[in-house]
């Protein structure tokens, strides 16, 4: 495993490049006690100390909180398998705020200016609510404390996203954006994106995906209570597209891979009147689109709401002078992939398309690269070798 700068300490207690070697020497020793079938995992019992914040199935004790948002939306499978398992283990307080809509390549946008409607959501287990705005929107509204009576929470799950956010995808992520925004408010965070690929991938892949990481995720909400959670990043957590077969966890970088944009131009014919919503007068409303995933009471709500909204652009529109000499043209943005070659074997993408989880370090200021790879090196080494 290579930094930029070149090799990682060598000196470093336990290699990653080593645990990952000897985790099918330590399988195979297992398979031979019969009482050690199971895979490797952190337990409820490893997860706190006797003196930690939280015992499972102690309902006196206070719970860490844990914070989970997306940027496929609410009704997202990534979303549900995620909540679901955090609130199975009965170890977390687990809240949710998430994008009404899908928000995935929102960016790091803010909603500024406009008013952000957040309404609760029926998640059982967990205090859930989505709001009608963007992954950043969310977390900096959660955090700030207006909508949820605590502060600040132990950790941030942006996830699990639909689709790759590897090398330049990142900057157009929207769940990368979540986990970015939790970062700048101080608080320890993690991405997570499944490497969806059409006709291929279904929904039970999630499930897979959470059991997947879900030992990390333990892991880090364990050391960001104890203070030994990398600090100046946060972890992007890239999922190959088979879960099942992964060939484990490797840290990696981020690449300079990216989709190839294709604008392709769009006949007003293909769509009725009204599908594009161009600003009036500077009035600047933007409406969610339903999403792919929405319940049809859920999308009724929010085509209500549109419809209503649709009217209050229209009169300000008609008061306005004529724009009927204007020439509208419309595009639709696709990503097409292309193909890379002589890519080093540490750059996210590599590790992906090879079958491993990619965890990738992601700070605010590229200065610090190579501090944050030594640290994130140092932690996720401990943790795989902890699962052993």
């Amino acid at each position: 495993m290579t930094t930029s700068s070149g090799s990682v300490n060598n000196a470093m207690p336990t290699g990653l490049q080593e645990v990952l070697l000897n985790r099918k020497r330590t399988e195979q020793q297992q398979e031979e006690e019969p009482n050690n079938n199971a895979q490797p995992s952190i337990s409820s019992s490893q997860l706190f100390s006797p003196a930690g914040d939280a015992v499972a199935g102690d309902s006196s004790i206070s719970k860490p909180i844990v914070l989970v948002t997306n940027s496929d939306g609410i009704e997202s499978p990534g979303l549900t398998f995620l909540v679901q398992a955090l609130v199975g283990l009965g170890l977390y307080d687990v809240h949710v705020c998430v994008p009404q809509s899908d928000k995935s390549v929102s960016g790091h946008s803010l909603t500024l200016g406009e008013t952000v409607e957040a309404s609760s959501a029926l998640i059982d287990g967990a205090t859930a609510f989505e709001v009608s705005g963007t992954p950043v929107d969310c977390i900096s509204l959660a955090l700030s404390g207006a909508l949820f009576s605590w502060s600040k929470p132990v950790l941030v799950i942006s996830g699990i996203n639909r689709g790759s956010s590897c090398g330049h995808l990142m900057f157009y992520s929207g769940v990368v954006a979540g986990a970015r925004e939790a970062l700048l408010c101080g608080v320890p965070s993690l991405s997570i994106s499944l490497n969806w690929k059409k006709d291929e991938s279904q929904e039970t892949d999630f499930k897979d995906a959470v059991e997947l990481c879900l030992p990390l995720i333990n892991a880090a909400i364990r050391d960001a209570l104890q203070g030994t959670f990398p600090k100046s990043c946060f972890l992007s957590i890239e999922i190959p597209t088979s879960p099942l077969n992964s060939k484990g966890f490797k840290l990696t970088k981020q690449s300079m891979w990216r989709s190839t944009p294709n604008w392709q131009a769009v006949s007003t014919s293909r769509y009725p009147p009204g599908h594009f919503l161009a600003s009036k007068q500077g009035f600047g409303l933007q409406f969610a689109q339903i999403g792919r995933d929405a319940s049809a009471a859920g999308a009724a709500r929010r085509l209500t709401t549109q419809k209503k909204n649709l009217e209050i652009v229209e009169s300000i529109g008609a008061a306005g002078k004529s724009d009927s000499n204007r020439v509208k043209k419309y595009f639709r943005l696709q990503f097409l992939d292309k193909q890379q070659e002589d890519i080093d074997d540490d750059l996210d993408y590599r590790a992906l398309e090879s079958g491993y989880v990619a965890v990738t370090p992601l700070s605010l200021s590229p200065h610090t690269e190579t501090d944050i790879q030594t640290a994130a090196s140092h932690w996720l080494s401990s943790v795989l070798a902890g699962e052993q």
